[in-house]
């Protein structure tokens, strides 16, 4: 036992506390992310509320007293948190009240609203909203529902890890993403118990690597700022108790840069008919761009949530289809006379490219008066269409700056 309270008898209780609240989400076999490993996707992105924070949240509810409850409840959360909490509140009868960063999607906002939780929206990241929940319970003696550093927290998503070991019997590793390291924490904790010979890597996005530099380092790190669109594990000081649960049972822990994530969730919109938020993709990316050091071997990648904001999507998948090749940027200067676009879509044409949009700019103080820039946004199939293109354009003469 790594911490007390956190045990296997825990875990399991969690389990029937869950089973009629909580999906047993579907581990589905994926080919077109097989290859070098047989990949398996849990599914945690179709769990009740699109996340599996649900199950955490809801089983710590489950264990406060009657007075406790009546003292209401307090929880700080970008959003998925915030929605498990709101419906184990609602279903135990106690007032909740929601600290998020203004950050936070309107759509996770709103979601948490109609769960039945008061929301108190505060300016910054997730620590800040942390700092304002803290100051909350001391104000009104309610209790602290935290999003990971707590063992009753991670016992519920342990669950996840039980029911994977019962979907695969030959579970050679899983990917988890990590935020403060609840999930992790608790589903390492888990099989390792149960199967000790399963490896398991943690994810995090480079721009929140807290608890990368954390487990690479051997002590706590805090980061001054975290930059990442996966706000779902934007966190800045990860838990002291998952720490040292995570050094003693998690096998590695592994980095993705932003396109990284971006591809990720592209890949499985079109490959798997899935819909991810960043945070929900970091795991995929790390087995899309070869960061898992395994080889033929069965490897389960948990997707821990959906709730992607509309809003960016599109935005998202623009850079997913740049990183991955599919979409690409030429800029070329022309003399400004009639026929010079036609020259230019012939030649996209020939190797295979679609023009989805032009820009025209007249020439700059650097250029001549004669002179103009064209900008094309082409779709592609990889980067290997994209270089015989510009490869085409240098051997028909066209000049490109970008």
């Amino acid at each position: 036992m790594s911490i007390k309270g956190l045990t296997l008898d825990k875990v399991y209780q969690a389990s029937y506390v869950l089973k009629d609240v909580a999906r047993k989400t579907d581990l589905i076999y994926s080919p077109h992310f097989s290859g070098k490993n047989q990949v398996y996707l849990k599914t945690e992105n179709l769990q009740a509320t699109g996340s599996f924070k649900l199950r955490g949240a809801y089983f710590k509810i489950s264990q406060l007293t009657e007075e406790q409850k009546k003292a209401g409840i307090v929880a700080c959360s970008a959003g998925n948190h915030a929605q498990g909490v709101a419906l184990g509140a609602t279903h135990a009868g106690a007032k909740a009240i929601i600290c998020m960063p203004d950050i936070a999607p309107i759509s996770k906002v709103e979601a948490t609203k109609a769960l039945g939780a008061e929301v108190r929206l505060v300016r910054g990241t997730y620590d800040d909203a942390y700092d304002y929940a803290v100051k909350l319970v001391e104000e009104t003696g309610a209790t602290f529902v935290h999003p990971f550093n707590d063992p009753d927290v991670m016992a519920g998503q342990g669950t996840i890890g039980l029911e994977i070991l019962d979907q695969l019997d030959d579970v050679d590793a899983i990917v988890v993403p990590v935020g403060g390291g609840g999930l992790i924490s608790g589903l390492a904790y888990a099989v390792k118990q149960l199967k000790p010979s399963i490896k398991v890597y943690g994810v995090q996005a480079k721009e929140a690597a807290s608890m990368v530099k954390s487990y690479h380092q051997d002590k706590l790190v805090n980061l001054e700022r975290v930059a990442t669109f996966a706000d779902g594990i934007a966190v800045k000081n990860p838990g002291d108790l998952t720490f040292s649960v995570i050094g003693e049972y998690v096998d590695d822990m592994i980095s993705v840069t932003e396109d990284e994530i971006a591809a990720a969730i592209l890949a499985l919109i079109e490959k798997q008919k899935l819909i991810t938020e960043g945070a929900g993709a970091v795991g995929m990316a790390a087995i899309m761009f070869d960061k898992i050091p395994l080889e033929g071997k069965n490897i389960v990648c948990l997707l821990s949530g959906g709730n992607i904001d509309v809003n960016i999507l599109s935005r998202v998948i623009t850079r997913g289809l740049v990183t991955s090749g599919r979409m690409a940027t030429f800029v070329i200067m022309l003399e400004d006379k009639p026929g010079q676009l036609v020259d230019v879509s012939s030649i996209i044409a020939e190797c295979g490219g679609n023009v989805v949009s032009v820009h025209y700019e007249g020439s700059d103080a650097n250029m001549a008066i004669s002179s103009c820039i064209l900008r094309l946004n082409v779709e592609t199939r990889d980067f290997e269409q994209i270089e015989k293109i510009r490869r085409t354009f240098e051997e028909k003469g066209f000049k490109l700056t970008e």
